[in-house]
């Protein structure tokens, strides 16, 4: 059972502060640090302003030496694909082979008009030609070129430079589309991710995914299901009730909609979502400067999972 921690930077963290919590995913044992890619806050000021995912991951690739490093998800407006396939290929040449790549539509039009980003209507097309893209860049055999040509998008010999240090960057997608996103999942993706869903509805989406992996041609083993769920854990209902009054949240919502309660609590919890086949777990950690919740989740939940 992976436990990886997943940051939500635009709600107010600097890289120093991000980088912090990476050295202590680090040092703790868990298996990766990942974050999100937006540029406006949801909530709250924001300050003091947002960091951009991969810059952030570029240096977070040359400060820590273990975990893997990665974006749930990378923003598909936000980036051109081939610009895009480079950037990626050269942090994960940074990390020396670290990298794991979510890739999503974007949906938050609010931070696209704040900073001139085109939000565009037709984005599910846009992000099955973006993975058309990048993936085909990056798997071009090294003095081939690579050409493609979308509704989109369109590329005419080019070099597919720079490699990326991995021979293949594991590719996550998540989402609870019913049809599209489990078969846009079979065809590109080594990871299925499903956020912020309870068990119920989790195993109804893991289902359609098995499916349509199957449907594609692959074992269903063949993909790993994972969850991302919001982290709320206390030795005792007094600090579990004091870390969600951190976040602004309350325990019961906690309780019903992520993983909070008592490390007994959250490992019978992640019990039930293994049930349904998750494997993993992006724990949405949302006070950056809590590195003693970190600190209890190692020691008391982690070695209950085995």
């Amino acid at each position: 059972m992976d436990l990886r921690i997943f940051t939500e930077p635009q709600q107010g963290a600097d890289y120093d502060t991000l980088l912090r919590v990476a050295k202590a995913t680090e040092d703790l044992g868990f298996d990766a640090f990942f974050r999100s890619d937006h540029y406006m806050t949801m909530g709250g000021d924001g300050l003091p302003g947002p960091t951009d995912a991969w810059i952030t991951l570029a240096g977070l690739a040359r400060e820590t030496s273990r975990i893997r490093l990665g974006t749930l998800m990378t923003a598909g407006t936000f980036r051109l694909p081939g610009v895009l396939a480079i950037q990626v290929a050269q942090v994960d040449a940074m990390s020396g082979g670290r990298i794991e790549f979510g890739l999503g539509a974007g949906w938050f039009e609010a931070e696209h008009t704040a900073y001139g980003i085109p939000f565009p209507k037709e984005k599910f097309g846009r992000l099955e030609e973006q993975l058309a893209v990048i993936t085909g860049l990056w798997a071009t055999p090294v003095g081939k070129t690579f050409d493609f040509e979308g509704k989109f998008y369109r590329l005419a010999e080019s070099p597919a430079l720079p490699k990326p240090a991995q021979e293949k960057v594991p590719v996550l997608i998540g989402g609870m589309g019913a049809k599209r996103t489990p078969e846009l999942a079979a065809r590109y993706a080594d990871e299925f991710n499903v956020p912020f869903a309870s068990i119920a509805d989790t195993g109804t989406q893991f289902t359609r995914v098995r499916e349509a992996v199957r449907a594609a041609g692959r074992p269903a083993e063949s993909m790993t299901y994972s969850n991302a769920l919001v982290v709320c854990v206390g030795k005792d209902d007094a600090e579990v009730a004091r870390r969600a009054a951190a976040i602004g949240r309350e325990v019961a919502e906690l309780k019903e909609n992520g993983l909070a309660g008592t490390p007994a609590e959250v490992v019978e919890k992640i019990g039930r979502y293994a049930e349904q086949g998750a494997t993993r777990f992006y724990l949405q950690t949302l006070d950056l400067h809590d590195l003693e919740h970190l600190e209890l989740i190692a020691s008391q939940v982690k070695p209950q999972l085995g």
